[in-house]
């Protein structure tokens, strides 16, 4: 199977297309916008998607990581920060220039390799995996952040598609997790998350053995039920919002065994 047949390598570039279709039509006030990334506007969520893919390209990091602002909390971060902070003095549109320019590369750079690059195992952000499995993890994360822009611009969209489902299923493969080891639900417990939108989700999970998995039909109604709307359930997944917030704001509601259900909501961070 050669690089042409990498579903990966297309779906970043329609997910690359969106993040630049929509912030071409931003203003100069959008861009100062803040996000729900701390300490984030708009200008620097697209910066920072300029320097993971110059990163990946080989481009050497723009100085040593900064460190200070409260919204650092590790060493990524302040990796990642180095560099935000050189291109928040830029217009938009040149920052936005310069994402194109690195994505078309990074495009280039990857239809040119065989599958055996795609079969390396190489460090990511979900342990050492496949570089396809790698680039996998890069649709969720972009489409994360391309949501993250919309959110702050009032600019819904892109929340159907194969690069919405990519992303969606990538994070709820991670509720057992969260259930088992965040929420530390007991033996036999169970919970449904019900995901609503325009891709919809029903996802079972129960602990059994000691283990929270998935699991295609349960025994007996679920322990609690939660029911939540696609952009809550990549907010609450991704630490965009807290789970008291989502139950206020309606884009999760409980029922079943309350307690239990709102400790599993309150869990739902799991991303860096």
């Amino acid at each position: 199977m050669g690089a042409e047949a990498e579903p990966a390598i297309e779906l970043l570039a329609q997910e690359w297309e969106s993040i630049a279709v929509l912030c071409s039509e931003l203003d100069s006030t959008e861009w100062e916008l803040p996000t729900e990334c701390p300490g984030w506007s708009v200008r620097d969520v697209l910066s920072h998607l300029i320097g993971t893919e110059r990163s990946l390209l080989g481009d050497p990091a723009p100085g040593p990581p900064i460190e200070g602002p409260p919204h650092i909390r590790n060493q990524m971060g302040a990796a990642n920060e180095a560099w935000v902070v050189p291109r928040r003095p830029l217009a938009g549109r040149e920052v936005l220039h310069e994402f194109v320019d690195v994505t078309s590369k990074r495009l280039a750079a990857m239809r040119s390799w065989g599958a055996d690059r795609f079969d390396e195992r190489v460090p990511s952000p979900v342990g050492m995996v496949p570089y396809r499995e790698f680039m996998q993890v890069r649709v969720m994360d972009c489409w994360v952040h391309e949501q993250d822009i919309r959110v702050a611009t009032h600019s819904p969209g892109h929340e159907g598609g194969p690069v919405a489902k990519l992303a969606i299923d990538r994070l709820a493969s991670a509720m057992g997790f969260v259930v088992g080891k965040q929420a530390a639900a007991p033996e036999g417990a169970s919970v449904r998350f019900e995901v609503t939108g325009d891709v919809p989700l029903k996802l079972d999970i129960v602990v059994r053995n000691g283990r929270a998995q998935s699991v295609d039909d349960l025994d007996s109604q679920p322990n609690a039920c939660l029911q939540i709307e696609q952009e809550g359930f990549w907010r609450l997944a991704c630490g965009r919002v807290t789970g008291e917030k989502a139950v206020s704001e309606g884009l999760a509601h409980i029922t079943g065994d309350q307690e239990f259900g709102g400790r599993v909501v309150r869990s739902m961070s799991f991303m860096i």
